[in-house]
Protein backbone atom coordinates (compact mmCIF):
# COMPACT_ATOMS: atom_id res chain seq x y z
CA UNK A 1 0.00 0.00 0.00
CA UNK A 2 1.10 3.65 -0.56
CA UNK A 3 0.39 6.22 2.21
CA UNK A 4 -1.17 8.86 -0.21
CA UNK A 5 -4.49 7.32 -0.80
CA UNK A 6 -5.28 9.31 -3.70
CA UNK A 7 -1.94 7.86 -5.55
CA UNK A 8 -4.01 4.56 -5.21
CA UNK A 9 -7.91 5.52 -5.54
CA UNK A 10 -10.47 8.44 -6.56
CA UNK A 11 -12.52 8.95 -3.43
CA UNK A 12 -16.32 9.33 -3.91
CA UNK A 13 -19.50 9.94 -2.61
CA UNK A 14 -22.25 8.72 -3.66
CA UNK A 15 -25.23 11.91 -3.72
CA UNK A 16 -28.47 11.35 -3.13
CA UNK A 17 -27.51 8.87 0.25
CA UNK A 18 -25.53 11.51 1.12
CA UNK A 19 -28.92 14.19 0.97
CA UNK A 20 -31.65 11.92 1.35
CA UNK A 21 -34.93 13.27 -0.37
CA UNK A 22 -33.40 13.43 -4.25
CA UNK A 23 -33.71 9.52 -4.90
CA UNK A 24 -36.79 10.42 -7.19
CA UNK A 25 -35.28 12.78 -9.59
CA UNK A 26 -36.57 15.89 -7.84
CA UNK A 27 -35.85 18.08 -4.81
CA UNK A 28 -32.43 19.83 -3.53
CA UNK A 29 -30.46 18.19 -6.79
CA UNK A 30 -28.20 21.18 -7.42
CA UNK A 31 -27.61 22.81 -4.48
CA UNK A 32 -26.63 19.55 -2.33
CA UNK A 33 -24.69 18.25 -5.46
CA UNK A 34 -22.43 22.31 -5.31
CA UNK A 35 -21.64 21.24 -1.90
CA UNK A 36 -19.93 18.18 -3.13
CA UNK A 37 -18.44 19.53 -5.80
CA UNK A 38 -16.79 22.56 -3.45
CA UNK A 39 -15.14 19.84 -1.59
CA UNK A 40 -11.70 19.03 -2.62
CA UNK A 41 -11.40 16.18 -0.58
CA UNK A 42 -13.85 14.24 -3.15
CA UNK A 43 -12.43 13.10 -6.45
CA UNK A 44 -15.04 11.05 -7.61
CA UNK A 45 -19.07 11.76 -7.07
CA UNK A 46 -22.16 9.22 -7.74
CA UNK A 47 -24.97 10.85 -9.13
CA UNK A 48 -28.76 9.36 -9.93
CA UNK A 49 -31.83 10.14 -11.56
CA UNK A 50 -32.95 13.63 -12.23
CA UNK A 51 -35.83 14.20 -14.58
CA UNK A 52 -35.42 17.82 -15.27
CA UNK A 53 -33.21 18.24 -18.72
CA UNK A 54 -32.64 21.69 -17.07
CA UNK A 55 -31.01 20.10 -13.98
CA UNK A 56 -29.02 17.67 -15.74
CA UNK A 57 -27.68 20.78 -18.17
CA UNK A 58 -27.12 23.03 -14.53
CA UNK A 59 -25.18 19.87 -12.88
CA UNK A 60 -23.12 18.86 -16.08
CA UNK A 61 -21.94 22.45 -16.07
CA UNK A 62 -20.72 21.86 -11.66
CA UNK A 63 -19.46 18.42 -12.62
CA UNK A 64 -17.03 19.97 -15.69
CA UNK A 65 -16.34 23.14 -13.46
CA UNK A 66 -15.35 20.59 -10.13
CA UNK A 67 -13.20 18.07 -12.10
CA UNK A 68 -14.50 15.39 -10.28
CA UNK A 69 -14.80 12.02 -11.60
CA UNK A 70 -18.59 11.06 -12.46
CA UNK A 71 -20.29 7.91 -11.92
CA UNK A 72 -24.00 7.23 -12.59
CA UNK A 73 -25.93 4.78 -10.41
CA UNK A 74 -28.89 3.25 -11.84
CA UNK A 75 -30.83 2.21 -8.44
CA UNK A 76 -32.81 5.93 -7.75
CA UNK A 77 -34.95 5.32 -10.76
CA UNK A 78 -35.06 1.38 -10.86
CA UNK A 79 -35.78 0.95 -6.98
CA UNK A 80 -38.37 3.77 -6.84
CA UNK A 81 -39.99 2.14 -9.80
CA UNK A 82 -39.45 -0.57 -8.67
CA UNK A 83 -38.01 -2.42 -11.82
CA UNK A 84 -36.55 -5.79 -12.89
CA UNK A 85 -33.65 -6.58 -15.46
CA UNK A 86 -34.22 -10.26 -14.39
CA UNK A 87 -38.47 -10.75 -14.38
CA UNK A 88 -39.83 -13.54 -15.62
CA UNK A 89 -42.34 -11.50 -17.45
CA UNK A 90 -41.25 -9.84 -20.74
CA UNK A 91 -42.92 -7.00 -20.78
CA UNK A 92 -41.85 -6.04 -17.67
CA UNK A 93 -38.19 -6.78 -18.26
CA UNK A 94 -37.99 -4.98 -21.38
CA UNK A 95 -39.71 -1.65 -19.33
CA UNK A 96 -36.64 -2.36 -16.90
CA UNK A 97 -34.12 -2.49 -19.75
CA UNK A 98 -35.84 1.05 -21.54
CA UNK A 99 -35.33 2.42 -17.99
CA UNK A 100 -32.00 2.20 -17.74
CA UNK A 101 -31.34 2.89 -21.66
CA UNK A 102 -32.91 6.11 -20.39
CA UNK A 103 -30.16 6.02 -17.57
CA UNK A 104 -26.69 5.71 -19.77
CA UNK A 105 -28.38 8.89 -22.09
CA UNK A 106 -28.62 10.95 -18.74
CA UNK A 107 -25.37 9.54 -17.61
CA UNK A 108 -23.76 10.40 -21.07
CA UNK A 109 -25.24 13.92 -20.40
CA UNK A 110 -23.74 14.62 -16.78
CA UNK A 111 -20.35 13.68 -18.15
CA UNK A 112 -20.42 9.83 -16.34
CA UNK A 113 -17.41 7.42 -16.87
CA UNK A 114 -19.07 4.82 -15.98
CA UNK A 115 -22.78 3.26 -14.90
CA UNK A 116 -23.73 1.48 -12.00
CA UNK A 117 -26.32 -1.18 -12.54
CA UNK A 118 -28.57 -3.58 -10.43
CA UNK A 119 -30.30 -6.90 -10.25
CA UNK A 120 -33.76 -7.41 -9.51
CA UNK A 121 -35.46 -9.59 -7.12
CA UNK A 122 -34.04 -13.20 -6.16
CA UNK A 123 -36.75 -15.64 -7.45
CA UNK A 124 -35.61 -18.51 -5.15
CA UNK A 125 -33.68 -21.38 -5.25
CA UNK A 126 -35.90 -23.11 -8.05
CA UNK A 127 -35.58 -20.05 -10.48
CA UNK A 128 -32.44 -18.90 -9.61
CA UNK A 129 -30.56 -20.26 -12.69
CA UNK A 130 -33.05 -19.02 -15.23
CA UNK A 131 -33.00 -15.58 -13.57
CA UNK A 132 -29.97 -15.19 -14.23
CA UNK A 133 -29.68 -16.23 -17.80
CA UNK A 134 -32.57 -13.82 -18.18
CA UNK A 135 -30.40 -11.09 -16.23
CA UNK A 136 -27.40 -11.74 -18.49
CA UNK A 137 -29.86 -11.18 -21.99
CA UNK A 138 -31.23 -7.90 -20.60
CA UNK A 139 -27.46 -6.83 -19.38
CA UNK A 140 -26.30 -7.53 -23.09
CA UNK A 141 -28.82 -5.71 -24.30
CA UNK A 142 -27.85 -2.76 -22.11
CA UNK A 143 -24.25 -3.03 -23.06
CA UNK A 144 -24.90 -3.19 -26.81
CA UNK A 145 -26.94 0.29 -26.48
CA UNK A 146 -24.48 2.07 -23.92
CA UNK A 147 -21.80 0.54 -27.31
CA UNK A 148 -24.17 2.76 -29.80
CA UNK A 149 -23.83 5.87 -27.79
CA UNK A 150 -20.44 6.15 -27.33
CA UNK A 151 -17.49 5.31 -24.67
CA UNK A 152 -18.88 3.67 -21.17
CA UNK A 153 -18.28 1.33 -18.53
CA UNK A 154 -20.54 -0.55 -16.04
CA UNK A 155 -20.58 -2.08 -13.13
CA UNK A 156 -23.05 -4.37 -11.58
CA UNK A 157 -23.54 -4.07 -8.01
CA UNK A 158 -23.55 -6.69 -5.26
CA UNK A 159 -26.56 -6.64 -3.04
CA UNK A 160 -28.04 -8.80 -0.03
CA UNK A 161 -30.41 -11.50 -1.07
CA UNK A 162 -32.12 -12.49 2.37
CA UNK A 163 -33.10 -8.96 4.54
CA UNK A 164 -33.43 -6.02 1.70
CA UNK A 165 -33.40 -5.72 -1.25
CA UNK A 166 -34.20 -9.12 -2.07
CA UNK A 167 -31.63 -8.98 -5.12
CA UNK A 168 -30.23 -11.47 -7.53
CA UNK A 169 -26.82 -10.29 -7.26
CA UNK A 170 -27.17 -11.63 -4.49
CA UNK A 171 -24.22 -13.59 -3.34
CA UNK A 172 -19.90 -13.32 -4.79
CA UNK A 173 -20.67 -16.52 -6.52
CA UNK A 174 -23.64 -15.36 -8.67
CA UNK A 175 -21.70 -11.96 -9.17
CA UNK A 176 -18.74 -14.40 -10.18
CA UNK A 177 -21.00 -16.26 -12.66
CA UNK A 178 -22.54 -13.19 -14.26
CA UNK A 179 -19.19 -11.54 -14.24
CA UNK A 180 -18.01 -14.52 -16.38
CA UNK A 181 -20.57 -15.00 -18.76
CA UNK A 182 -20.46 -11.04 -19.78
CA UNK A 183 -16.43 -10.16 -19.78
CA UNK A 184 -15.13 -11.82 -22.90
CA UNK A 185 -17.84 -9.96 -25.05
CA UNK A 186 -17.92 -6.88 -22.87
CA UNK A 187 -14.50 -5.82 -21.18
CA UNK A 188 -16.01 -2.76 -20.23
CA UNK A 189 -18.18 -4.91 -17.81
CA UNK A 190 -17.12 -5.60 -13.94
CA UNK A 191 -18.55 -5.68 -10.58
CA UNK A 192 -19.09 -3.43 -7.48
CA UNK A 193 -18.67 -4.70 -4.11
CA UNK A 194 -20.18 -2.88 -1.03
CA UNK A 195 -18.99 -3.50 2.22
CA UNK A 196 -22.06 -2.59 4.17
CA UNK A 197 -23.55 -5.89 2.39
CA UNK A 198 -21.11 -8.37 3.87
CA UNK A 199 -23.24 -8.51 7.18
CA UNK A 200 -26.45 -9.30 5.18
CA UNK A 201 -25.34 -11.64 3.17
CA UNK A 202 -23.24 -13.57 6.18
CA UNK A 203 -20.23 -13.39 3.71
CA UNK A 204 -16.65 -12.07 4.12
CA UNK A 205 -14.30 -10.01 2.34
CA UNK A 206 -11.15 -12.36 2.67
CA UNK A 207 -13.17 -15.27 1.16
CA UNK A 208 -15.45 -13.07 -1.07
CA UNK A 209 -13.29 -11.07 -2.94
CA UNK A 210 -10.43 -13.24 -4.04
CA UNK A 211 -13.71 -14.88 -6.21
CA UNK A 212 -14.02 -11.59 -8.00
CA UNK A 213 -10.94 -10.16 -8.47
CA UNK A 214 -10.41 -9.87 -11.85
CA UNK A 215 -13.94 -8.60 -12.22
CA UNK A 216 -14.10 -6.27 -9.22
CA UNK A 217 -13.84 -3.08 -10.72
CA UNK A 218 -15.35 -0.78 -8.07
CA UNK A 219 -16.15 -0.58 -4.66
CA UNK A 220 -18.17 0.89 -1.60
CA UNK A 221 -17.88 1.22 1.98
CA UNK A 222 -20.73 1.99 4.08
CA UNK A 223 -22.17 0.56 7.43
CA UNK A 224 -25.85 -2.06 7.92
CA UNK A 225 -27.94 -2.97 10.79
CA UNK A 226 -28.38 -6.37 10.56
CA UNK A 227 -28.82 -7.80 14.30
CA UNK A 228 -31.94 -6.06 15.34
CA UNK A 229 -34.87 -5.79 13.39
CA UNK A 230 -36.44 -3.00 15.97
CA UNK A 231 -33.65 -0.48 15.14
CA UNK A 232 -34.47 2.59 12.67
CA UNK A 233 -31.72 1.57 10.24
CA UNK A 234 -32.11 -2.14 10.41
CA UNK A 235 -31.63 -3.28 6.90
CA UNK A 236 -29.87 -2.15 3.78
CA UNK A 237 -30.14 2.13 4.92
CA UNK A 238 -26.27 3.16 4.54
CA UNK A 239 -26.44 5.15 7.99
CA UNK A 240 -23.52 7.00 9.41
CA UNK A 241 -19.66 4.71 10.53
CA UNK A 242 -19.71 4.02 13.94
CA UNK A 243 -23.52 3.70 14.38
CA UNK A 244 -24.87 2.33 18.01
CA UNK A 245 -26.23 -1.42 16.86
CA UNK A 246 -24.44 -1.10 13.30
CA UNK A 247 -21.86 -3.65 11.91
CA UNK A 248 -19.12 -1.03 10.65
CA UNK A 249 -16.73 0.89 11.78
CA UNK A 250 -13.13 2.48 11.31
CA UNK A 251 -11.42 -0.95 11.99
CA UNK A 252 -13.45 -2.75 9.56
CA UNK A 253 -12.75 -0.48 6.55
CA UNK A 254 -8.93 -0.78 7.73
CA UNK A 255 -9.50 -4.44 6.96
CA UNK A 256 -11.60 -3.99 3.93
CA UNK A 257 -8.73 -1.77 2.38
CA UNK A 258 -5.94 -4.77 3.32
CA UNK A 259 -8.30 -7.62 1.88
CA UNK A 260 -8.62 -5.13 -1.13
CA UNK A 261 -5.21 -4.65 -1.50
CA UNK A 262 -4.15 -7.69 -1.07
CA UNK A 263 -6.26 -8.98 -4.37
CA UNK A 264 -4.31 -5.89 -6.39
CA UNK A 265 -7.18 -3.94 -6.30
CA UNK A 266 -5.27 -0.86 -6.04
CA UNK A 267 -2.99 -2.13 -8.27
CA UNK A 268 -5.04 -1.20 -11.36
CA UNK A 269 -3.91 1.33 -14.82
CA UNK A 270 -6.69 3.68 -13.74
CA UNK A 271 -7.20 4.54 -10.31
CA UNK A 272 -10.60 2.94 -9.46
CA UNK A 273 -13.21 4.68 -7.56
CA UNK A 274 -13.51 4.20 -3.78
CA UNK A 275 -17.29 5.91 -3.20
CA UNK A 276 -18.67 6.07 0.74
CA UNK A 277 -22.54 5.83 0.69
CA UNK A 278 -23.88 6.68 4.21
CA UNK A 279 -26.85 9.07 5.48
CA UNK A 280 -28.29 10.44 7.95
CA UNK A 281 -30.84 8.05 9.23
CA UNK A 282 -31.55 9.35 13.13
CA UNK A 283 -33.37 12.30 14.51
CA UNK A 284 -31.23 15.34 14.10
CA UNK A 285 -28.60 13.91 12.08
CA UNK A 286 -27.01 16.36 9.57
CA UNK A 287 -25.67 15.20 5.75
CA UNK A 288 -22.97 17.85 6.62
CA UNK A 289 -21.60 16.01 9.78
CA UNK A 290 -22.43 12.33 8.51
CA UNK A 291 -19.94 13.42 5.61
CA UNK A 292 -17.34 14.54 7.72
CA UNK A 293 -17.85 11.27 9.40
CA UNK A 294 -16.65 9.32 6.44
CA UNK A 295 -14.02 11.10 5.60
CA UNK A 296 -12.68 10.81 9.31
CA UNK A 297 -13.07 7.44 8.95
CA UNK A 298 -11.79 6.57 5.18
CA UNK A 299 -8.53 8.88 6.66
CA UNK A 300 -7.95 7.09 9.66
CA UNK A 301 -8.63 3.98 7.69
CA UNK A 302 -6.33 4.11 5.12
CA UNK A 303 -3.35 5.12 7.39
CA UNK A 304 -4.31 2.80 9.67
CA UNK A 305 -4.41 -0.13 7.28
CA UNK A 306 -0.74 1.26 5.37
CA UNK A 307 1.01 1.22 8.97
CA UNK A 308 -0.39 -2.71 8.89
CA UNK A 309 0.81 -3.01 5.60
CA UNK A 310 4.06 -1.71 7.17
CA UNK A 311 4.46 -4.05 10.20
CA UNK A 312 3.62 -6.54 8.04
CA UNK A 313 6.57 -5.98 5.49
CA UNK A 314 8.80 -5.58 8.88
CA UNK A 315 7.63 -8.61 10.74
CA UNK A 316 8.63 -10.61 6.80
CA UNK A 317 11.77 -8.65 6.79
CA UNK A 318 12.74 -10.31 9.83
CA UNK A 319 11.73 -13.49 9.56
CA UNK A 320 13.89 -13.51 6.70
CA UNK A 321 16.80 -12.26 8.13
CA UNK A 322 16.64 -14.70 11.14
CA UNK A 323 15.80 -17.14 8.50
CA UNK A 324 19.29 -16.37 6.36
CA UNK A 325 21.15 -16.26 9.91
CA UNK A 326 20.21 -19.84 11.11
CA UNK A 327 21.49 -20.65 7.69
CA UNK A 328 24.47 -19.12 7.71
CA UNK A 329 25.38 -20.34 11.20
CA UNK A 330 24.51 -23.96 9.83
Amino acid sequence: MIDNMYQKMRVGIVHFKAFPGIETGEGPILETLQKICEDDFWTAVEVGWMKDFRVRNTARHLLDQSHLSVAYATQPRILSNKLNLNSFDPKERNTAIGAVKNCIDEAYDLGAEVVRLIAGKDPGDAKREEAKKLLVDSLQQIMEYGKEEGTMKFTLKIFDRDIDKMNLIGHFADALDIAKALRPSYPNFGLLSDLSHFPLLKEKAEEAIPLVRDYLDSVHIGNCVCADRRHPAYGDIQPRFGLPGGEIDTQDVVEYFEVLSDNGFFDKDERPIVSAEVRPVLAGEISEIILANAKRVIRDAWALANADAASRRTGRDQRTDARGRLQAAE
